[in-house]
């Protein structure tokens, strides 16, 4: 089963149903991250520096601190709140560092050097930028060139959109209480919690409250197409249509249409919009090329493809037109999604479908799709995902540093496979045709853009581990990567 992502206020329902737990939840989550600690710096490092806020997440730090301390380690605190201001658990947590003779100090020694850091000085409940004191210490951790540990999340992270706040801690490890947060997966929260850990500190989540999100991974390969018999063939195999292709872009549709094939589909058609189109793929012959004038009078498709390079001509238009009012699943993705942006009648259409259709769009696309700017997307992923999934009746991937997928009914997903060598033309034009791909092929519409979302990243990091890193990964390397992949989900073992 995917794992659980909850945001701050669930979080938050969840310790309140906890009740009074014994031990403490601050206890417990103390306890659980000296040993992270301790398994992070082994036998030899023992210097350790502790920062503790003002709030909870420092009462975890304490703690931290406490049981450290207890075996051996040479420990130093510095402590960024104010004593009467504690909560009564993070009291007894400064009560007991203080039992052991601990000291607090109000800054960071200078000279000092240091194994390890922990960072507890701001949590999940952090509500405003960083700034003074506080922004100058986190910036003082950063510059320190030690690991550090953040306790729950880094802080000057936003829990819950992956934003950075003024400033915040880039990590090296992150523990993470309870269940996994969503700033922790997207938007600039990879790049500052490091190796992630989730320690449910003796709490089943789950069963306390049912997640709206969860974290996409290798098992939403399992069971989304069955295997082939020996007696099979193409017509069973589906058909897809891709349109698009307009002048200068046409290698964005043979793109779609290559990886839609390599992923399985049966019959693969693309329908190239340039006055100039080839007639056939020189580097995919399998493809069926052809004019797009009367392409849905005389075929039925399973699934259609619309927008790679496709233009905003009044041709394209039509062509979407057409493709809307057809009974097959679409995946609308580049042009597509900025004609829909502009056009009530297209909106209309795409509300009022019996068949599925699912959207693709990168921020600047779900900007117009939201009639926002970029920043405000971006700013909380989830619920601009959420909001275009609600405005057109359909399923969205909002693509990005760890993609969102969301449904009207409110469920979302996060992606974390992927890297920043994905970066480069004609990534979402692959993703466009293996989410077809697999749709052509039976796969159900939602299962099919999970899946295609997380072997496109997956994809993408099996080719820059073979690379030996990001820099120059193209599109066409990862549809092969990607094949490879799917295969082996489905027939390992055989």
């Amino acid at each position: 089963m995917l794992r659980p992502v909850y945001t701050t206020e669930q979080i938050r329902t969840i310790e309140k149903a906890a009740g009074d737990a014994s031990p403490p939840l601050m206890v417990r989550a103390g306890l659980a991250a000296a040993e992270h600690a301790r398994r992070i710096m082994g036998e030899r490092a023992r210097n350790i520096l502790v920062v503790a806020g003002p709030g909870n997440n420092g009462g975890d730090a304490l703690e931290v601190a406490a049981h450290l301390k207890r075996w051996f380690y040479r420990v130093t605190v510095v402590f960024a709140g104010e004593r009467g201001k504690l909560s009564a658990d993070a009291r007894a947590a400064l009560a007991a560092w203080e039992s052991l003779g601990g000291s607090l100090e109000e800054a960071i020694p200078a000279g000092a050097r240091w194994d390890l850091v922990i960072d507890g000085l701001f949590g999940i409940g952090l509500q405003r930028p960083l700034s003074g004191g506080h922004a100058d210490l986190v910036q003082a951790i950063n510059a320190l060139g030690t690991a550090v540990l953040a306790l729950d999340v880094p802080s000057g992270l936003n829990a819950d959109t992956g934003a950075t706040m003024g400033a915040a801690v880039r990590a090296a490890h992150t523990v993470t209480f309870i269940g996994l947060k969503p700033g922790l997966l997207t938007l600039d929260g990879p790049d500052h919690c490091g190796e992630l850990q989730v320690e449910p500190i003796g709490l089943d989540a789950q069963a306390l409250l049912r997640p709206e999100g969860r974290l996409l991974d290798a098992s939403i390969l399992a069971g989304l197409l069955p295997r082939r018999p020996r007696n099979f063939h193409k017509g069973l195999a589906g058909s897809l249509a891709v349109l698009g292709g307009a002048e200068g872009m046409i290698g964005a549709a043979l793109l779609a249409g290559r990886a839609a094939l390599r992923i399985g589909a049966g019959r693969v058609y693309v329908a190239l919009l340039a006055e100039q189109a080839p007639q056939v793929d020189p580097l995919q012959p399998e493809l069926m090329l052809r004019a797009p004038g009367r392409l849905f009078d005389t075929s039925d498709f399973n699934a259609v493809a619309a927008g790679p390079g496709m233009g905003q001509s009044e041709e394209a238009g039509r062509l979407l037109l057409q493709a809307l009012a057809s009974p097959a699943v679409l995946v609308l993705d580049a042009d597509a999604l900025n004609a829909l942006a502009g056009s009530n009648a297209l909106r209309e259409a795409v509300t009022g479908r019996t068949a599925h259709t699912l959207l693709t769009p990168h921020p600047a696309e779900a900007a117009r799709l939201l009639g926002c700017s970029t920043q405000e997307v971006q700013a909380d992923r989830i619920a601009a995902a959420k909001r275009i999934a609600g405005r057109y009746r359909s399923p969205v991937a909002l693509k990005g540093n760890g993609s969102v997928i969301a449904t009207p009914d409110g469920s979302w997903w996060i992606n974390a496979s992927g890297n920043a060598g994905m970066a480069a033309a004609g990534m979402g034009d692959a993703l466009t045709g293996l989410v077809a791909g697999l749709i052509a092929q039976g796969a159900p519409a939602l299962d099919a853009l999970l899946a295609g979302v997380w072997l496109h990243g997956a994809a993408g990091d099996s080719v820059a581990t073979r690379n030996g890193g990001p820099l120059g990964l193209t599109a066409s390397e990862l549809i092969d990567r990607a094949r490879s992949i799917f295969n082996g989900a489905l027939y390992s073992g055989s």
